[in-house]
């Protein structure tokens, strides 16, 4: 399998992930990522013993920065997931796509903010260009896209974090089983209240809701081993072209399969943000074309 259908696949699956959720009513958000974290960190020990890994995650505790940044990304991803189930059990999926789509703009705006990179004027353009459909949405629609910024800051930082902190040095596997772990105690907290408020809903709805809710935890690993996969095999061009696939099909679950409601003012909104995206991949593409030519883009 080449590194684009690695990609792809995890991109699709991320995509489709809002409709799992759906079917594991009247499992709440809250209950859904306590069992996600719990079950991520078990398939995580039998793929580290399935591959003889578990060398590799010692060597990664031995260093404390190693491993106070996998706790910082555990948090980010935490937040990440929560808002996720948060707009996929409360029909909000549509904000959920926007949100991805708005990520690689927050990932180059945090390029400029924090590793004090400079834009170029495609770079520029985007950034405007998604600022402005924004402000459409919070001014014609009447509500701030809480859950889009949210999703979309929390994931540009979790990449960030994974790219200057952690980076080669700590495997996919290793890195998940490192995030789960610290969020274990947090998982566990969370379940522990939902159990003496709402009830815990796991094995009360028959065997087959049970057998769904009991897959989160490949669920939450297989796209993100995926794209570890890919990430490694194909260009970041190639990468940030396939990232689409997911809020494209977050969109059409949304609008089409979950019939969320799309004003005329919505449609201005995404389809701003689709411009911006549109000439953020131009850019993308301009600069890996200079870069092969052997001329040094100054930003990337």
């Amino acid at each position: 399998m080449s590194g684009v259908a690695y990609g792809l696949g995890a991109y699709v699956l991320w995509g489709f992930l809002p409709l799992y959720f759906v079917l594991l009513a009247p499992t709440g958000a809250w209950e859904t990522l306590s069992w996600r974290v719990l079950l991520s960190l078990v398939v995580c020990a039998i793929l580290l013993t399935a591959t003889r890994g578990w060398r590799r995650l010692l060597v990664v505790l031995r260093s404390p920065r190693l491993a106070l940044w996998s706790a910082v990304a555990g948090v980010l991803i935490y937040i990440n997931w929560q808002a996720f189930l948060l707009a996929a059990l409360n029909d909000r999926v549509l904000e959920a796509s926007l949100g991805y789509f708005i990520n690689p703009i927050a990932t180059v705006l945090l390029a400029v903010l924090v590793l004090g990179e400079r834009m170029r004027p495609l770079q520029w353009t985007a950034v405007g260009i998604a600022a402005l459909a924004v402000v459409v949405i919070i001014v014609f629609y009447g509500s701030v896209p809480w859950i889009s910024l949210i999703l979309a800051a929390s994931f540009a930082t979790y990449g960030l974090v994974k790219k200057q902190h952690l980076g080669a040095r700590v495997d996919a596997v290793s890195g998940l089983t490192l995030e789960s772990a610290w969020l274990t105690p947090i998982a566990a907290v969370q379940l522990v209240i939902v159990g003496t408020t709402t009830g815990i809903t796991f094995g009360q709805h028959g065997a087959t809701h049970a057998l769904l809710l009991g897959l989160a935890g490949l669920v939450t690993a297989v796209p993100l081993l995926l794209f570890a996969s890919a990430s490694r095999r194909v260009s970041l061009t190639t990468v940030g072209l396939l990232q689409f696939a997911a809020p494209i099909l977050q969109f059409i679950t949304g609008a089409f399969l979950l019939g969320e409601e799309m004003p005329p003012e919505r449609w201005i909104g995404f389809g701003l943000i689709w411009v911006a995206c549109a000439v953020l991949m131009v850019d993308v593409a301009g600069a890996e074309r200079t870069r092969r030519r052997g001329r040094p883009a100054r930003n990337t």
